[in-house]
């Protein structure tokens, strides 16, 4: 971290700072989870519950403690800080689909050629953003953010301090739709990164994204060329191919809008990227018989599940596919009818579906299972040694625990 003051701390966030007897004059990081502070670094408590391990993140060797007045506002303000006296490239990442795999793309990108940091897994809030930010060192040159947002005027407040050079947008689809109400209100809400940038920034979008700026350079994604050759990815990039060490179709669009935002920000891509997907999202794990699991249980939405799904039978390669689904969250009173739109795209695939939660019933799955216990149950007793198998709901069903049974009693 680009090094604060206690004073300055202080300062930018009004509240109670508790600082230990052998402070240093300056923070080297923040930390909102006590059990995570390293010696030298800032723990601020964001709620009242924070502010009861306040002692404990002291006895870790916090330099100081800070229980705010406002705990978002203070992350903000620490984020913001650092990332003034930062010269690093920032790019911002948001869409309705794939904002997490395509930071993970662009992060192996830039990492070989660029000194980068980016967030981790799906920091992409309140706390996350600030939290990312302020892991920048006087000596980085990538910041690789992502924006996430659960109604309007959100990814405005992130970018605010964030101050993106680089805009991402990936896909829009009705993830969120039932807070926002209509798709027109996620492209207003995702419009908030491009609003943003600074005259001259770059934004990289859907290749029928409305933008209204023609001070930004605009760069629309279409269907990128690419092929899969021994398990690896090639994409058609600037007269060569690019090799990527994954095989699911839905993150070549992901890739694509990657090299360009790497571009945008001054970094080339090498002929091969490996890339570290964050957790619970397509994680491969062999079964016992030859089968997989394709765990990616972290989130759902019906672009990402129709996605999902037929990778899963790419991968099955004509072993049988079995997808263990849960319910699809905030899509609104038009529910329903999009649980039924993937229980279909299941059938047309030959995909057999284990549905968890009442809205899974609209899947029309051969087993139904009230929760992720009772799945844990069915799935042991249905799935045969051979099977490919996804676990796949939004994060409220979680989901993630009978892919953490399957993988313990089958590997």
């Amino acid at each position: 971290m680009i090094p604060l003051t206690l004073a300055e701390a202080a300062e930018l966030c009004p509240g109670r700072l508790v600082a230990a007897a052998d402070a240093p004059p300056a923070i080297i990081g923040v930390q909102t989870d006590s059990r995570r502070i390293a010696p030298g670094e800032l723990f601020v408590a964001v709620n009242d519950a924070g502010a009861e391990f306040v002692d404990d993140a002291l006895g870790r060797g916090a330099a100081a403690a800070l229980v705010p007045e406002d705990g978002f506002a203070a992350l903000a303000a620490l984020g913001g800080a650092v990332r003034d006296r930062s010269s690093a490239r920032v790019i911002g990442i948001t869409g309705s689909v794939g904002k997490t795999s395509t930071k993970d793309i662009l992060a192996a990108i830039c990492a070989p050629r660029a000194r980068t940091i980016a967030a981790e897994a799906s920091f992409n809030n309140e706390i996350g953003v600030p939290m990312t930010l302020c892991r920048l060192e006087p000596d980085t040159e990538i910041c690789v953010l992502e924006l996430g947002m659960r109604g309007l005027g959100q990814i405005a407040e992130l970018a605010a301090f964030a101050r993106p050079h680089v805009g991402v947008i990936t896909t829009i689809g009705p993830a969120h739709v039932e807070p926002l109400g209509s798709l027109e209100a996620i492209v207003r809400a995702k419009s908030e990164l491009v609003e943003a940038l600074p005259p001259g920034g770059t934004t990289v979008v859907p290749a029928d994204f409305p933008v209204a700026r023609d001070d930004v350079e605009v760069i629309r994604v279409g269907e990128p060329e690419g092929r899969i050759v021994d398990g690896r990815t090639l994409i058609r990039w600037d007269g060569r191919e690019i090799a990527f060490d994954f095989t699911a179709r839905h993150h070549a669009g992901n890739a694509l809008a990657a090299l360009h935002a790497a571009r945008a920000a001054g970094v080339e891509p090498e002929d091969s990227v490996e890339v570290v997907f964050s957790k619970w999202r397509g994680e491969e794990v062999p079964l016992a018989g030859g089968g997989l699991l394709v765990n990616d249980a972290y989130n759902a939405n019906p672009l990402s599940m129709r996605a999902a799904l037929e990778h899963l039978v790419d991968r099955a390669a004509g072993r049988r596919a079995v997808a263990v689904l849960g319910e699809m969250a905030e899509l609104g009173p038009d529910s329903p009818r999009y649980h039924e739109e993937i229980g279909a795209v299941a059938r047309n695939l030959d995909v057999m579906v284990i549905g968890v939660g009442e809205l899974a019933r609209g899947y029309e799955p051969a087993a139904w299972c009230p929760d992720a216990a009772a799945a844990v149950e069915t799935a042991g007793r249905l799935i045969e040694p051979g099977d490919c198998v996804l676990v796949k709901a939004s994060r409220a069903a979680g989901l993630e625990v009978v892919a953490e049974a399957l993988a313990a009693v089958r590997a």
